[in-house]
């Protein structure tokens, strides 16, 4: 029978590239209904190193990613320990989402490095990981993950939205969970603040002191991606190939350039919002840290906008991937083939221990 609580270390590194999320989350059920309980959480701001090794690796060769993989699970291995000690903690289990360096389902491939028995091994716990490869061998996006946590921990929300380095929704129709990635998000926005030698734009402030470029503007808006129903997925790929050269013409215009992608951010999550007709949404995510964007958003759509609490806007996608070891430990379904196209549901996720030394 599977036990009644679990305390799961979730571990997030999104592609915004500005960190790891760490979540430390007892859950249970009562009354047929999955609870929880946010024990502790923190923040790692990556290592100058880091950022750039992990920006750099879409390049990099085979070779250099096994060996990257390994270094980049021994590191986490290290954090979470650090994380476990100094909150005196017993948990059960870790649950790792890795950081993403390629995502093409349309090629049966994905890559998220963070190996699993390196961590393991760094941190003395058991690891779950590779959550995504399963559901992308079954021809389906491998993307997103959360919505089994949306459906299951959040359903008092008609849709959940986050903003991170890729913006995404969830909701339910029909019966079913359906689940996008809407437009590329923080990736770019801390892109554009780099031309000031800022890591982001905190609170919108160059975004609200710009002026609109409308010939970017519709060319960002000018992509076959916006046009297709779901399931479909976005990886790093898109904004470098398909994003990144309509800025080089702008780059001493960080301002406008921040300005107008905003606006674009705003309309394409505007144009689900109103495709969908959702009314009661949770916005979670670094963007909704980021005021002006906010602002824009509530203006603009119909729905009512509630921003998650601090810990929760900060650390949900983390608490998920616990969530996600969860039920791959209980043997469940994790992973909803509605939301991803795959032939069917899966129990994903590989289970790594700590080797025996």
């Amino acid at each position: 029978m599977p036990q009644k609580k679990y305390l799961v270390i979730g571990l997030m590194s999104g592609s915004s590239l500005d960190g790891i999320d760490l979540v430390a989350t007892e859950f249970f059920r009562e009354k047929e209904v999955w609870k929880y309980v946010i024990k502790k959480s923190r923040f790692v701001p990556y290592p100058k190193s880091w950022t750039i090794k992990l920006s750099e690796a879409y390049h990099s060769s085979a070779a250099e990613l096994e060996k990257l993989d390994k270094a980049y699970g021994n590191f986490l291995g290290k954090e979470v320990r650090k994380f476990v000690e100094e909150n005196h903690l017993e948990p059960d289990f870790v649950s790792s989402h890795g950081h993403t360096i390629f995502h093409r389902p349309e090629d049966a491939f994905t890559l998220q490095i963070g190996n699993g028995q390196a961590l393991a091994d760094a941190c003395g716990l058991t690891v779950i990981n590779q959550f995504r490869s399963e559901d992308v061998a079954k021809g389906g996006q491998g993307a997103p993950l959360v919505p089994i946590g949306d459906k299951l921990l959040f359903s008092e929300y008609d849709c959940c939205l986050n903003i991170g380095g890729i913006a995404n929704l969830s909701f339910e129709r029909d019966g079913k969970r359906l689940a996008y990635d809407i437009c590329i998000a923080n990736q770019a926005l801390n892109y554009i603040a780099g031309f000031k030698g800022l890591e982001m734009d905190f609170d919108g402030t160059l975004a609200q002191n710009g002026k609109f470029i409308p010939s970017l503007f519709e060319a960002l808006e000018n992509h076959a991606y916006y046009q297709r129903m779901p399931p479909k997925s976005l990886g790093r790929e898109f904004f470098e190939i398909d994003q990144k050269p309509l800025f080089a013409d702008y780059q001493d215009q960080a301002e406008n350039l921040a300005h107008t992608f905003v606006q674009h951010l705003v309309m394409r999550i505007k144009t689900e919002f109103d495709k969908w007709k959702v009314s009661r949404v949770l916005v979670s995510g670094g963007g909704a840290l980021n005021a002006y964007l906010i602002r824009q958003l509530t203006r603009q759509t119909k729905a009512e906008i509630i921003v998650a609490d601090e810990v929760l806007l900060n650390f949900k996608e983390a608490l998920i991937f616990a969530f996600l070891g969860v039920l791959k430990i209980r043997n469940e379904v994790n992973v909803l083939a509605s939301v991803t196209g795959a032939t069917s549901d899966s129990c994903s996720g590989e289970i790594w221990h700590p080797s025996l030394i």
